[in-house]
């Protein structure tokens, strides 16, 4: 039986402890900034971020949604199944029909693979320890499209040409989700055995497709894809707002350090520059596995790890401050994409399965797995450029 927190905790225990972490995090801030600039640079680079980089993620989800509503529509997904089928077993150690996980979520994020294992003819392909490790799978590819079209509009910026370290990036991606995916399978075989069948679906989820009606022209078969798909990406790109916006401009406020002169003014992306003094004294670690141009790249990862989204909307300020180049955009495309901000996903995937339990094995299993995606990266790059 679970034990009951007692009153005092529950009352006054927890709501002091969170007062003073608050606090203490505040204080922090505000001891080397002052009080009322602290507040206007969180405000400001709210701002900024929403202006410059959410509505362009935004507009970028519209545009990848509706590519992909047509992808279906038109059978190019079903294709895609059929040739990545093959490779599925060796690779992964899952059954063939696995692959179009791949595709769905590289159209999406990291939950639309659940929307397949409610399907029962998907289920039917895999054991209870296989359909676990689809939640490590999917996740690697998470937002895969609109992270490499991210990255690819960002030449310009940049100054060269991106097309080889995104094509690197998304090569070390898959690479971590094969030793994601296998490492998940290697706990979830030994904890729920490689014979069990997953559990059957309640009586009243059939997750069949319905059909009414005639097929629609031609055209309209067009229109309504892309109109369906754009509205998809709006909601996808209304979804990442909120972690752009909170957790990008807490990662900026440590990343940043403070404007020319030394003199706090309240602007937006203004800093105490935590993480790069951080990243300065593991660098002897980190320069060897990543191979970062500067120690304020680190903050690209760390963001990955609870969202994919605020992760990519560091990269623009990074790439115009000259602390990033085409190398590190392999490395963050490789991270963004694999990690996809599975933090912020596994437990409640964990749980749509049916497996709690298993939720740490799947984060520590995806940690690795991203880690060993950078470091792919890192000397895939050194080694064709």
């Amino acid at each position: 039986m679970e034990r009951v927190k007692k009153p005092f905790v529950k009352r006054w225990l927890e709501p002091i402890v969170f007062l003073c972490i608050l606090l203490g995090a505040g204080t922090a801030l505000a001891i080397p900034m002052g009080l009322a600039n602290m507040l206007n640079t969180l405000m400001n680079t709210a701002y900024s971020l929403l202006i410059d980089t959410a509505f362009y993620i935004l507009a970028i989800a519209v545009l990848t949604g509706a590519l992909s509503a047509l992808l279906s529509e038109f059978g190019v997904v079903d294709m895609f199944n059929r040739l990545l089928s093959p490779l599925m077993r060796p690779l992964y150690g899952l059954p063939g029909a696995a692959s179009l996980g791949v595709v769905t979520t590289f159209l999406s994020d990291n939950p639309a693979i659940l929307s397949l294992t409610e399907d029962r003819a998907f289920r039917g392909y895999f054991k209870d320890y296989q359909l676990v490790a689809l939640t490590n799978l999917g996740t690697s590819f998470g937002m895969g499209l609109i992270v490499m079209s991210f990255m690819l509009g960002l030449e310009n910026v940049a100054g060269e040409s991106l097309l080889g370290a995104v094509m690197v990036g998304i090569l070390g991606a898959v690479l971590g989700s094969i030793l994601s995916t296998r490492l998940m399978l290697l706990f979830s075989g030994r904890r729920l055995g490689k014979e069990t069948p997953p559990a059957p679906l309640p009586p009243d989820s059939s997750g069949a497709n319905t059909e009414n009606g005639e097929k629609p022209r031609l055209s309209m078969r067009i229109i309504n894809a892309i109109l369906n798909g754009g509205k998809t990406g709006v909601t996808l790109g209304l979804e990442i707002i909120p972690g752009v916006l909170i957790i990008c401009t807490l990662v900026l406020m440590m990343t940043n350090g403070a404007p020319e002169g030394g003199v706090y003014t309240g602007a937006a992306k203004e800093g105490v520059g935590w993480l790069p003094y951080i990243a300065d004294k593991l660098d002897f670690m980190l320069r060897p596995l990543f191979g970062l141009q500067s120690a304020q790249g680190i903050s690209v990862p760390i963001t990955a790890l609870g969202s994919a989204g605020a992760a990519m909307g560091l990269v623009p300020q990074l790439l115009t401050a000259k602390t990033a180049n085409a190398h590190d955009v392999a490395v963050f495309t490789a991270m963004c994409m694999c990690w996809s901000g599975y933090l912020s996903t596994h437990v409640a995937m964990m749980r749509k399965l049916g497996h709690s339990e298993l939720t740490g094995k799947a984060i520590l299993s995806h940690t690795c797995g991203g880690l060993f995606a950078g470091i792919c990266a890192n000397w895939l790059f050194v080694l064709f450029f």
